[in-house]
């Protein structure tokens, strides 16, 4: 069948419903001149009159009618079926690849995917742990996951966790037989718990600031380790001094498992956002997404 057929169908079909050109013009959003015209087309091309009118009704005529009675509940059918998959199309669903540190997976992206996840069975997370600095439009990820201070400046940048802090700490155990460092120059004498990332090339210099200047040791130590659960596990043993998130060893200094130490040399930071590429095409489940991890503290 032609399109303007369809078209026209689509225009008896309201006519008829409504018994009124008026009513039917004003639906479709045509002139009535033009509606006449177009069902004049209709009867013309089947050779049969599918409407009587007068000047007070319009009603279908037996032809009319059965046209009206076998095309009317198909064509609602088709209406149907594809407002169904306008809905489907809205509906929040697909795979989105993060790439985030250990620290920001575990304590800001699990909490919003694991409230997430039950709502949204169709929308489906891949996260991937990763400490260096990764091209994420190179490597094909939706977003990723830095601090504040390290979002490049052509990428949209969400704010998804409160301001950080880092701590040094050490297990009683180790105090026992060592003074606690009081600055970071210190460090040099004690052993410590060092931390290898990719984007350095190395190991990590720790990073102090207090009054406004800016300080970075490189320490030295019997271990080094490229996550926080086994630095963490080290300190505790009491085999050196770790540089852990504040929030990851809070609970275990009120227990007075660890001694913080150099606390006034650990001022807070910029936390995580959440970036992407300012081109990349919203969908609803990666705006559903966003919306569940932006911070509103």
């Amino acid at each position: 069948m032609a399109r303007d057929s369809i078209s026209d169908l689509l225009a008896f079909l309201a006519v008829a419903r409504e018994r009124s050109f008026t009513r039917a013009a004003a639906k479709l959003g045509v002139s009535q001149s033009a509606l006449s015209h177009t069902i004049r087309g209709l009867e013309t091309r089947l050779g049969l009159r599918l409407l009587t009118r007068t000047t007070r009704s319009v009603s279908p005529t037996v032809a009319g009618e059965r046209l009206f009675l076998a095309a009317g509940p198909r064509l609602a059918e088709i209406e149907a079926e594809l407002a169904a998959l306008s809905e489907l199309r809205e509906k929040p669903a697909g795979t989105i690849r993060i790439t985030a540190g250990e620290h920001a997976a575990g304590v800001v992206l699990w909490p919003a995917l694991a409230r997430l996840s039950p709502d949204y069975p169709d929308v489906k997370v891949e996260v991937i742990v990763d400490y260096g600095l990764t091209d994420i439009v190179a490597e094909r990820y939706d977003a990723g996951v830095r601090l504040g201070e390290q979002v490049a400046k052509d990428m949209i940048a969400v704010r998804i966790g409160p301001d950080m802090c880092m701590a040094v700490v050490g297990a009683p155990s180790y105090f026992a037989q060592r003074e606690p460092p009081e600055t970071p120059h210190d460090l040099t004498a004690h052993s410590c718990i060092n931390l290898r990332l990719p984007t350095y090339g190395g190991l990590y210099a720790w990073e102090f600031e207090r009054d406004g200047r800016e300080l970075k040791v490189r320490v030295d130590g019997q271990f080094v380790f490229n996550n926080i659960a086994l630095r963490l596990n080290a300190a505790l043993a009491g085999l050196g001094l770790a540089y852990l998130p504040e929030d990851a060893v809070q609970p275990l200094i009120a227990e007075g498992r660890l001694i913080r130490v150099l606390a006034d040399w650990c001022p807070p930071f910029p936390g995580y956002h959440l970036y992407y590429p300012s081109s990349r095409q919203s969908s609803p489940a990666f705006a559903l997404l966003v919306d569940a991890l932006r911070y509103r503290g």
